[in-house]
């Protein structure tokens, strides 16, 4: 499973980091969702890997500004490049009215069709391209929920010591019986069913909305992998108050230790963490929270891909930040290389 952060800021962004956005995908699959949708979301998009085309179904976790202002300008693009696929919207109930008048106020006609799907009324996991999909409510100002995407559809591996054993050589007929299909070979029936492990478990993969209390996710537990907000230093939060309901590095991390999830993923950086040390900076956040949890930590960079292996290890993988233009060091107005 693979994640892209189109931005990792809360609230407003700063110079290196965005407002909110993540996009998920199983590996080798161009098939894609995206959680959350933060104004310049699809400028970030760009740099992606990804294309708008292939959006299978976009999640909003709440209606602040910061998680949900870039949505109708990435349909306009969408449908200004020829989608037609219809599009599977999820999100709070009052998405759907603020997204239609949007769309009269600004004339806004799509080329494909939009499916709503008010969280409200999710009973059952909704079934998407790749994933089941449950989501619970949480702790914050407005209507704000989690999402859990747990991969369907996982293919068991072919026993191929069974198959050396047999006598079926490598090739077309491995294949055949790897499909569940029935072979002959040297006056034998074999069938593909008696050849195929019991796959492994699905991953599972919870990406939260604005949270004060982690002890909500609970309903969605276990998972292999955490996405939450660490908006906050516990001293910063103790100044802030409970007012902006948000969560600190600490308060995560230890729940996440405490629920014996094995990876962590924390975004959603208030942009007063701009310093390259101290107590204010991205630093001070990752030192706070790998203090309370053993697991695998990391902090979210914008433009960054990360990698949930088979396994369930989290891994960082490649940066698709632009390196910033070089006109040459005579002219003017010219750009630094970015360090």
């Amino acid at each position: 499973m693979e994640l892209f952060f189109l931005g990792t800021s809360s609230g407003v962004p700063s110079k290196g980091r965005n407002v909110s956005g993540i996009a998920l995908r199983r590996a080798n699959s161009k098939s894609w969702c995206l959680v959350d949708c933060g104004e310049a979301s699809q400028h970030q998009l760009l740099h992606l890997p990804l294309s708008l085309s292939q959006l299978d179904t976009l999640l909003i976790t709440h209606l602040h500004g910061d998680h949900c202002y870039g949505l109708p300008g990435l349909l306009a693009s969408a449908s200004m490049q020829g989608r037609s696929a219809p599009l599977r919207l999820v999100g709070p109930a009052d998405l759907w009215p603020w997204l239609q008048a949007t769309c009269a106020y600004t004339h806004l006609h799509l080329s494909f069709a939009l499916e709503f799907h008010p969280l409200e009324s999710l009973q059952a996991p909704l079934m998407l391209a790749e994933f089941e999909l449950s989501a619970c409510p949480l702790a914050h100002r407005v209507p704000s929920y989690a999402y859990v995407f747990c991969e369907k559809r996982l293919p068991g591996k072919l026993d191929e010591a069974k198959l050396r054993h047999s006598g079926i050589p490598a090739g077309p007929l491995w294949g055949q019986l790897h499909r569940g299909e029935r072979v002959e070979w040297q006056g034998q029936h074999y069938h593909g069913h008696d050849f195929i492990l019991s796959p492994r478990a699905p991953r599972r993969v919870i990406i939260s909305g604005d949270n004060a209390e982690p002890s909500c996710l609970a309903p969605l537990l276990p998972a292999d992998l955490l996405v939450h907000e660490a908006t906050y230093s516990e001293e910063v939060l103790a100044k802030v108050g409970p007012g902006p309901m948000h969560c600190s590095a600490a308060r995560i991390a230890r729940y996440a230790s405490q629920a014996g999830i094995p990876n962590l993923l924390l975004t959603h950086f208030s942009p007063r963490y701009q310093r390259p040390s101290g107590p204010l900076s991205i630093q001070a956040l990752q030192q706070e929270a790998a203090a309370v949890y053993a697991g695998r930590l990391l902090l979210a960079e914008d433009l960054r891909h990360y990698r949930l292996t088979p396994e369930g290890q989290l891994q960082r993988g490649e940066s698709y930040r632009p390196r910033a233009l070089k006109t040459g060091p005579d002219v003017p107005g010219s750009l630094p290389e970015s360090g």
